[in-house]
This record gives structure tokens, C-alpha cells and sequence, in this order.
């Protein structure tokens, strides 16, 4: 298919009351793991890197190989920049081809965040690329080092915010956190059922990882449509890289790839069919 906006996908599952999943990657397998379980079930996916994750996973050889990637899958892929921090690394991320980027100012003042997002809703938009950004704050850094504690997104902020940023999709707070959850988060339907009618944008879901199915499909029917999933991939990843290692035959970096591959392509799998309304099991 092809390398298309956020914005496209964002819209185009709202129309088919499904939710879109953003899959965070920081290798190669990871890439491929998440594509090979997008084309399997024909479901255009997000491909997305936060920028606490590029010390590690550096933008300038991440991101050509994610826009690649997308290019050439067999269903729409769209290249996300997660939790931009700066206004340097979004514009390298615009240049590098992704289309769709998110500044995350949900730390400052709220007449703050609308500034500094309104500013990079300015640069976006000569790329033709979609924008999203924060509004109250998800519980944790995307990295897991801080914890800056949970503050709910305010319906009525909300709807000031969108209307004078020019984003196109919002990120709330409704009691979900980046990383590990110790036990399943009590996510507030309530605030996101008001947040959904102050707005008219699709709205996302941060801290994926540790949300149950069943919840992940009430927020979607809610407003929800783009759900993050970075944690429980690397997870599945490690898991299946661990489980190849403690096998008795010699080991060899080929399945070592395979292994990594297989365990993000498990988790990738089983979240699109989740946020395309398959009934949990």
C-alpha cells in the first residue's frame, strides 16, 4: 500500500469504529515483527518512536528504515514521532519523511502547551503531517526513569486547547501511565465520555501496555482512537529472545533475529485484533 498521515488512518477508523494501534519500535525485528502482523490481518498500523528511546535507537538510522518500511508493506503505515521533546528532533523526524509528530508540552502551564504546540502545528503543517499532543499528564515518562504522578485531562480545557493549537489528534489523561503497570489501572470513562464531546478530534490512548481488552474497547467506543503500545513489545520481545537462548542447541544470531521477530509480531498481532473489535478470549 502505502506510507500515509496519521491523520488518514486516524479518520478512516472513526468512520469504521475501530481503534488505530501505534506500535513502538526500536530495531529492525521490531519493524518487521509489527508489519508482518499488520499485512496478516490487512489492518493499516502506526509505527512510532519516542524520543527519550533514541539514545538508544538513534532517529537518524530508526527513522529511515521505519519510512522504508512503511513504503513498501502491504497495508498504509503511518511513521510517528512519540513524545517529542524538542522542536530539533521534530523537524529531523519531518525531515527524515514521517508523517505525523507529536510535541509533548503537557508538563508546562496549560497557556504554555498551547503555544509551544501551536508553534509546532505550524512546522508540521508544511510537511503536510499530522500533529498530536498531550493535555494533562499520563502517569510516568515514556522511558519509565521519572514519575511525574497522574493528572486527568479537563474536559473544558480540552476544548479550548484543540481549538486554538490546530493539532489533530489529543492525547488524554484518564488514569493510564507509561510502562508497567503493578495492577491494571481504574481508567476514568467518565472524564474521557466528556473530553469525546467537548472535541470533535480523535483522541489517544498513552500507557497502552497493561490496559485490559475489555477496557481498551470501552475507551475506543468512548473516543478513543489511537492506542500506544510500546512496554508489552518489549516485553514479548525479550521474552521470546530468552526463551530461543535457553534452548540446549548452539545459538546463532539468525534465529536470534527470528525469535525477536516472532515476539513482536505475537503482540502486535494480538492488539490490532483487539482494537478491531475481536471479542477477547
Amino acid at each position: 500500500m502505502a506510507l500515509v498521515t496519521m491523520k488518514k488512518l486516524l479518520q478512516q477508523a472513526k468512520n469504521e469504529g475501530r481503534g488505530v494501534g501505534a506500535f513502538s519500535v526500536g530495531n529492525m525485528e521490531m519493524v518487521k515483527g509489527a508489519i508482518q502482523a499488520a499485512e496478516e490481518l490487512e489492518t493499516p498500523i502506526i509505527l512510532q518512536i519516542a524520543e527519550v528511546r533514541l539514545k538508544h535507537s538513534p532517529l537518524a538510522l530508526m527513522g529511515p528504515m521505519m519510512v522504508q518500511a512503511a513504503k513498501e508493506a502491504k497495508v498504509d503505515v503511518a511513521v510517528h514521532l512519540d513524545h517529542g521533546l524538542t522542536v530539533e528532533t521534530v523537524k529531523k523526524a519531518l525531515e527524515l519523511g514521517f508523517t505525523s509528530v507529536m510535541y509533548d508540552s503537557s508538563s508546562f502551564p496549560f497557556e504554555e502547551n498551547i503555544k509551544r504546540t501551536r508553534e509546532v502545528a505550524e512546522i508540521a503543517a508544511e510537511y503536510g503531517a499530522t500533529v498530536e499532543a498531550e493535555l494533562g499528564l499520563v502517569g510516568g515518562s515514556e522511558d519509565g526513569s521519572t514519575d511525574h504522578g497522574i493528572r486527568c485531562t479537563d474536559p473544558e480545557d480540552a476544548k479550548i486547547f484543540c481549538e486554538k493549537t490546530g493539532i489533530d489528534a489529543l492525547a488524554v489523561a484518564i488514569g493510564n501511565a507509561h510502562g508497567n503497570y503493578p495492577t491494571a489501572p481504574m481508567l476514568a470513562f467518565d472524564v474521557l465520555e466528556k473530553i469525546s464531546r467537548n472535541t470533535n478530534l480523535p483522541l489517544v490512548l498513552h500507557g497502552g501496555s497493561g490496559i485490559t481488552d475489555e477496557d481498551f474497547q470501552k475507551a475506543i467506543s468512548l473516543g478513543i482512537i489511537k492506542v500506544n503500545i510500546a512496554t508489552a513489545s518489549f516485553n514479548r520481545l525479550v521474552k521470546r529472545a530468552e526463551e530461543y537462548l535457553q534452548t540446549p542447541e548452539k545459538h546463532n544470531y539468525f534465529s536470534l533475529n527470528e525469535a525477536m521477530v516472532q515476539g513482536t509480531y505475537e503482540n502486535v498481532l494480538h492488539h490490532i485484533k483487539v482494537f478491531n473489535g475481536v471479542q477477547p478470549v
